[in-house]
């Protein structure tokens, strides 16, 4: 019989999947297209095209809900990132219809 290996999950806050368009903005204007594969109120994890150039710390934009919330980087995978929202708020369903600047 096989073996089954379980991954025990060590998030600080579940995250729920989407798909939704976001830009990494960093350093005077630059902005990178990004897809939000997940988001919790701690992190996300983002699809993009390459990791290379993007900072460790950068603002991620999801326009579509009006936030603007400061990241550090914390895995890099081919074409994925993993981020830690460095703030205290997190976005959340209620950023929706209203513009909200976390820091």
């Amino acid at each position: 019989m096989a073996e089954v290996h379980v991954v025990d999950e060590h998030r600080a806050a579940p995250r729920r999947r989407l798909l939704k368009s976001g830009k990494i903005s960093f350093g005077g204007g630059a902005a990178i297209d990004c897809t939000v594969r997940n988001l919790s109120e701690t992190g996300a994890a983002l699809e993009v095209t390459s990791p290379v150039g993007i900072p460790e710390r950068f603002t991620l934009v999801i326009e579509a809900d009006h936030i603007h919330v400061p990241c550090r980087v914390v895995w890099r995978k081919e074409t994925r990132i993993g981020v830690h929202f460095e703030s205290r708020h997190a976005p959340s369903r209620a950023a929706r219809g209203r513009t909200r600047r976390i820091s």
